[in-house]
C-alpha cells in the first residue's frame, strides 16, 4: 500500500470585484499544461507557505494582525506564529501570481506621486521575487513596506483527500480587489487568467470546459448564496 502523502501547508486568496449589475465577479488563473500538479486547472491565486512566511524578521513586516490573533481566527493547533504565516503567504502569493499589492508604507501613506512610483517599481520588481532572485522580506526592507493583513478575511480550511498524490492543508481567504489596480492576464505560473460570476464558473464547470479541483467548487457553491456585492461585503467585512 502507497504512503500516504503529507500535506503541504498552503494559502488561496478569493479576489473579488463588484460588476456593473451590483453583482460580483472572482478571479480565476489557469494553470499551465506544463505543471507538475493540477495542470490545465482553474485555480484561485495561491501556493505553499514557505519557513520564511512565518520567521521572527518577517513580523515586522505585517500590520493589522498578531500571531495570537491569526492562531484564534484559524482555530488552529498550530503555533500562532505558523498560523500567521498562512496570512503573509496569501499576500506574497496574491503579488507573486496576480500583481495585486497589499502593501502600505512602514512610514504611513505617500503621496499621490510617491506612491504610484513606489507601485511601479514594486510591479517591476515582482518577477525577481517569482523567480527566486529576491525574497520576500528583503523586498519588503528594501522598500519599506508592510503587508497589510487587515484587507484578508479567513474563508475556510481544507485538506486535500488522502488518495491524492500531492496533498494541501490550504487556508483560504477573501479580498476585495484594491482600488485603481488590475491583476495580471499572464504570469510565470499563469496561462491565462480571468474574472467571472460564481455560478458562471459552477455552469461551465458542468459542460467540462472548465476543470476545477472540489475545494475550488466549494468555495464558488458558498458564494453564489451571496446575490449582490453590498450583502458579500457586509457578510465578509469587506472594505
Amino acid at each position: 500500500m502507497a504512503q500516504t502523502a503529507i500535506p503541504y501547508p498552503a494559502s488561496t486568496v478569493v479576489l473579488v470585484r463588484p460588476d456593473r449589475s451590483g453583482n460580483f465577479e472572482i478571479l480565476m488563473n489557469r494553470r499551465p499544461e506544463t505543471m507538475d500538479s493540477y495542470a490545465g486547472i482553474y485555480v484561485f491565486p495561491g501556493g505553499r507557505v514557505e519557513d520564511a512566511d512565518w520567521s521572527e524578521a518577517m513580523f515586522e513586516r505585517v500590520q493589522g494582525l498578531t500571531p495570537l490573533q491569526a492562531q484564534h481566527i484559524l482555530s488552529s493547533e498550530l503555533p500562532p506564529e505558523r498560523c500567521l504565516g498562512h496570512w503573509v503567504a496569501a499576500v506574497r502569493e496574491l503579488f507573486e501570481e496576480a500583481g495585486i499589492q497589499m502593501f502600505q508604507p512602514q512610514s504611513g501613506a505617500l503621496s499621490g506621486s510617491a506612491g504610484e512610483t513606489l507601485f511601479a517599481r514594486m510591479a517591476e520588481r515582482r518577477s525577481a521575487l517569482q523567480q527566486g532572485k529576491i525574497g520576500f522580506f528583503s523586498l519588503l526592507e528594501s522598500e519599506h513596506l508592510v503587508c497589510d493583513l487587515n484587507r484578508l478575511r479567513y474563508f475556510f480550511h481544507r485538506i486535500t483527500p488522502d488518495h491524492y498524490p500531492m496533498r494541501f492543508d490550504t487556508r483560504f481567504y477573501l479580498a476585495a480587489l484594491p482600488l485603481s489596480q488590475n491583476s495580471l492576464h499572464v504570469s510565470e505560473e499563469v496561462s491565462e487568467s480571468l474574472w467571472i460570476t460564481p455560478q458562471e464558473a459552477l455552469d461551465r464547470y458542468q459542460t467540462g470546459s472548465f476543470p476545477m479541483m472540489p475545494p475550488t467548487l466549494a468555495v464558488l457553491r458558498t458564494l453564489i448564496a451571496h446575490k449582490t456585492w453590498v450583502t458579500l461585503c457586509a457578510a465578509f467585512r469587506l472594505g
